[in-house]
């Protein structure tokens, strides 16, 4: 499958809010908890999203209804005798991802193209 073909398979999906975004890329690597992906979400925005529970858990309800993650059981930890629920980045979900990093630097590219030094302004 072609970069072209990939992208255009996810394309109802994008552009991806900052917030979905950043949930997403917190979840690309290993399984997390509520706390642990907000407090992530805030690391990768250098504090500018800081997302409230509520947020949060609308965030993953629509990406669990939508097949982007998905829960993960996880006995090692408990907090107050309850279990943590968990959270993983499924491979639509990874997919989806990847479609966005793809387009954020394709607008990247061209933004750089645009303001390069001598690169033609379109003012006359």
């Amino acid at each position: 499958m072609s970069q072209q073909e990939f992208q255009s398979d996810h394309l109802e999906d994008l552009p991806l809010s900052e917030t979905t975004f950043l949930i997403l890329l917190s979840l690309g690597n290993t399984p997390k908890h509520g706390y642990a992906i907000m407090q992530e979400v805030q690391s990768l925005s250098n504090r500018r999203v800081v997302l409230s529970t509520g947020t949060l858990y609308g965030a993953i309800k629509r990406m669990l209804r939508d097949g982007w993650i998905r829960r993960v059981e996880r006995v090692d930890e408990e907090e107050n005798g309850r279990g943590r629920k968990y959270y993983a980045l499924t491979k639509h979900g990874r997919r989806v991802l990847d479609a966005e990093m793809n387009r954020l630097r394709t607008l990247v590219e061209v933004a750089g193209w645009k303001l390069a030094p001598g690169a033609q302004s379109g003012e006359d």
